[in-house]
């Protein structure tokens, strides 16, 4: 039986040789895919010359995860309650967030919907990043399918975690520490704020741009952040295997 990593998340995960099923298979709780809207098919890729007609959101992620929850009633992992599809918008924002919406209409049965305040849980919780629409757009919507990827920015706002249940930024904007050496304690003393800020308001916290290193998720996992992202899925899979083991004994 694969260990569910609540907190484990694959970057860049179309970039894997088996796209998702290696995250699968180590267990995470949530990948990202970048995608273009190409002729009115949203592609999966980080650059344009990377984009082919067969690497489509929908081959790659939907149908698959679609087929999994059906064959575990539901659920992704039998003994986990989410998982996480974060969609980073590559090409321009209102256009493709559109052909997105619609695309992930015709599998309301897999995504959770959000009508206002009121919440449909399904398998997946899908988070949108990049170059997002407006959060003003998501909240007039009156059926969404996608919840809002804040920044650190908007820890001084109000907006309720069913809207915007993450908060994500770039490590290298607020810490000068790249995984060597001992971590300063002012920048410690700063990441456990940011970790107690989003909490306090119900969202989840992730960074990107963190050197692909155990000493970094070490860190990380030691200060409670909520998404420990990836490129090397094996090697965070062992890594928080590790940690896990260590709180059994």
């Amino acid at each position: 039986m694969t260990l569910v990593l609540p907190r484990a998340h694959s970057h860049n995960d179309y970039w894997r040789k088996r796209p998702l099923y290696d995250a699968l298979e180590c267990g995470f709780c949530s990948v990202e895919a970048d995608i273009f809207l190409v002729g009115g098919t949203l592609l999966v890729g980080h650059e344009p010359h990377e984009l082919h007609p067969e690497r489509t959101l929908e081959r790659l992620y939907l149908e698959p995860l679609r087929a999994r929850a059906r064959q575990a009633r539901g659920k992704i992992y039998p003994e986990a309650p989410f998982f996480f599809l974060l969609i980073d918008i590559k090409s321009e924002a209102r256009a493709t967030y559109e052909a997105l919406h619609q695309l992930l209409a015709r599998y309301d049965d897999l995504f959770t919907r959000y009508e206002g305040t009121r919440v449909v849980p399904r398998a997946v919780q899908a988070v949108l990043s990049g170059n997002r629409v407006p959060l003003a757009h998501l909240a007039e919507q009156r059926v969404r399918f996608v919840g809002y990827d804040g920044r650190l920015s908007d820890l001084t706002d109000d907006v309720p975690p069913t809207l915007m249940p993450w908060i994500s930024d770039n490590w290298l904007r607020w810490f000068r520490w790249n995984g060597r050496g001992a971590f300063p304690e002012h920048e410690r003393e700063q990441l456990r704020r940011f970790v107690q800020q989003a909490h306090a308001k119900g969202y989840q916290l992730r960074f990107w741009a963190t050197a692909d290193l155990p000493t970094v998720w070490e860190v990380l996992w030691e200060a409670g952040v909520d998404r420990i992202g990836t490129d090397n899925p094996f090697a965070l899979r062992d890594f928080m295997h590790g940690k896990l083991k260590a709180t059994q004994r």
